[in-house]
């Protein structure tokens, strides 16, 4: 079947003229949190039976890596100890392992990170931004892809803070500047190295900051070279913007999700990969109408 290539910021997604499109950009992360207390889904995957049948229902939804977290982050989040959260992950990697399913750990505790390598996972998520030197050593002996996020709180979990729309991208790109520079010169690739803005109140408890880093990923994948990861599904501003409840803030992400693909980013870290997934491929084919030949066959 014929294919033909829709360029965006520097990607470029192949889709199929008819009748499916295979996009093979960006990447999607889905999200598995087995945890007590996440704002969307808390509680709903502590067993490892939901947790095993939300895991197969993402990636046979579209997912390509599994992102798994057993620590909630938000404000309202408690603190878990490590042993824990590796108790919580531990049957889904697992079974990712029988599966070749890839892997994302979401974690800023060292324990857990350091368990994840040697359990061979492809991606580290780390909403600190891996702060500390005294385990580069273990990063750098990994083959694990790391990705760096960015937040105003630095350490721990996200916070209610106020912060000031017209200079959080440079706050963010000096961060950026510092952090990458620190991981590569304890021998990390930088080639292993994804950068993640953040969102929501890893940046301020305004909407308008998540707005304007929004607006800025271009130019910070222009700043940087890396791949872009973005998360913003079911963020809090968004339920601000529209007024909306977690169970109905589905649009919302995907209009932002979309808007992050289409600005820059190469990784997208959703709830919903086949929402997204079909979204986009509409997206690819509108752009691409006018090089689909006539005569192709009508869907009913």
């Amino acid at each position: 079947m014929p294919s033909y290539a829709v360029h965006k910021c520097g990607a470029v997604i192949s889709c199929q003229r008819w009748p499916w499109a295979d996009m093979s950009q960006p990447k999607l992360f889905g999200i598995l949190n087995i945890t007590e207390d996440s704002f969307s889904d808390g509680r709903k995957f502590l067993a490892p039976d939901a947790a095993l049948a939300q895991a197969e229902k993402l990636i046979g939804d579209g997912a390509d890596v599994l992102d798994l977290g057993g620590a909630s982050s938000n404000p309202d989040s408690a603190p878990v100890p490590a042993k824990t959260e590796i108790a919580r992950l531990r049957p889904i990697v697992e079974q990712g392992k029988k599966r070749n399913w890839p892997i994302s750990i979401d974690s800023f505790a060292p324990e857990t990170q350091i368990w994840a390598l040697k359990e061979g996972v492809e991606y580290l998520n780390d909403i600190q931004g891996f702060p500390y030197p005294e385990h580069y050593p273990d990063l750098a002996r990994a083959e694990a892809k790391l990705i760096v996020m960015h937040s105003v709180q630095e350490l721990g979990r996200a916070q209610r803070v106020e912060t000031d729309p017209a200079t959080i991208l440079d706050r963010i790109a000096g961060y950026f500047d510092q952090r990458v520079s620190a991981l590569t010169r304890a021998g990390i690739a930088r080639e292993r190295l994804i950068l993640d803005t953040g969102m929501g109140f890893f940046l301020g408890s305004s909407p308008e900051v998540s707005l304007t880093v929004l607006k800025g990923l271009s130019k910070l994948k222009s700043a940087f070279g890396l791949p872009l990861f973005v998360s913003v599904s079911r963020k809090g501003f968004l339920r601000k913007l529209t007024g909306r409840p977690v169970a109905d803030i589905g649009p919302a992400s995907l209009s932002a999700e979309l808007y992050a693909a289409r600005h820059g980013a190469d990784m997208i870290r959703t709830h919903d990969p086949k929402a997204f997934r079909d979204a986009l491929t509409i997206w690819c084919h509108i752009e691409q109408s006018g090089s689909i030949p006539a005569g192709r066959p009508e869907a009913d």
